[in-house]
């Protein structure tokens, strides 16, 4: 086959892949009409993945990663003063997430802390989060900057970056067949559970990234957290980013431009932070 007409056919596959996925994605969820930040709309590939199989696979993966944490005897027990702090954290940033994405509505949110000297933390989708006791001893993080963490992962699962980039990964390699299953010629969900392996490992984009700081931001600013956090704790990270085993840094890079462009935001949430100081 010439390259001319390889490339023609390959282009029509990728566009005929990319109707299906515009057809599939149907109104895309905004932010909010109130948000003070600014972002854009989520990734219409994402719907090529159902969020309901993803959100499963990622309940049944989190169940594991406990279990084996709780037979190593590292999984922090209720009464474990930073598991209380955080789960503290938790309620006050959960309220404001709904506006977010709709389908937050039906989570069951959980928090643990797990005793490992990583640097890590993630809230998987569907609202399974944990922290690693790492990441709040070597960076001594206090409450503000502990909330700037969660929401910054809690919006990762709200924006449903995992989805996507698992959707444009998937998609790169299956083109047009993708495509098909979307239209029920074969088992999308499958693929969903069979990639639920893969979620802690995810490098999320830069965008990705962006806006899971933007809406962290704001999120623990409606929660009364200091939206003022969320730059001591990148120069924290910027720190410590030759260390060893910091593990959040090789998902979540870290950099000059991204504390500028949240000294920038800032301004824009520090009313809500106010405000929220008022009402609790």
């Amino acid at each position: 086959m010439c390259w001319m007409c390889h490339a023609r056919i390959t282009w029509s596959a990728r566009r005929g892949f990319l109707r299906a996925a515009a057809a599939a994605a149907g109104a895309t969820a905004l932010a909010p009409a109130w948000s003070q930040v600014q972002v854009g709309p989520p990734s219409a590939l994402r719907s090529l993945v159902p969020a309901a199989q993803l959100e499963s696979a990622a309940s049944q993966q989190y169940a594991q990663l406990l279990a084996e944490a709780h037979r190593k005897g590292a999984l922090a027990p209720s009464d474990h003063p930073q598991l209380r702090r955080l789960r503290a954290v938790a309620q006050r940033l959960i309220p404001h997430a709904l506006p977010w994405n709709e389908r937050a509505r039906q989570w069951r949110w959980e928090v643990n802390l797990i005793a490992s000297k990583q640097i890590n933390a993630f809230c998987m989708p569907g609202g399974k989060i944990a922290f690693f006791t790492g990441i709040l001893d070597q960076l001594q993080l206090d409450e503000d900057e502990a909330a700037m963490v969660m929401g910054h992962e809690m919006a990762h699962a709200l924006r449903e970056h995992a989805r996507s980039r698992i959707a444009k990964t998937q998609a790169t390699g299956l083109g047009l067949s993708l495509g098909a299953q979307l239209l029920g010629l074969g088992d999308l969900g499958r693929l969903a559970a069979d990639l639920g392996t893969q979620l802690l490992s995810l490098k999320f984009s830069r965008e990705d990234e962006t806006e899971a700081d933007l809406v962290g931001l704001e999120l623990a600013a409606r929660g009364a957290y200091d939206p003022r956090a969320s730059v001591s704790l990148w120069q924290k990270m910027m720190a410590v980013s030759g260390s060893s085993g910091l593990e959040f840094l090789s998902t979540h890079p870290s950099g000059p431009n991204r504390i500028r462009d949240l000294e920038a935001n800032i301004p824009k949430v520090e009313a809500l932070y106010e405000q929220a100081l008022r009402s609790n």
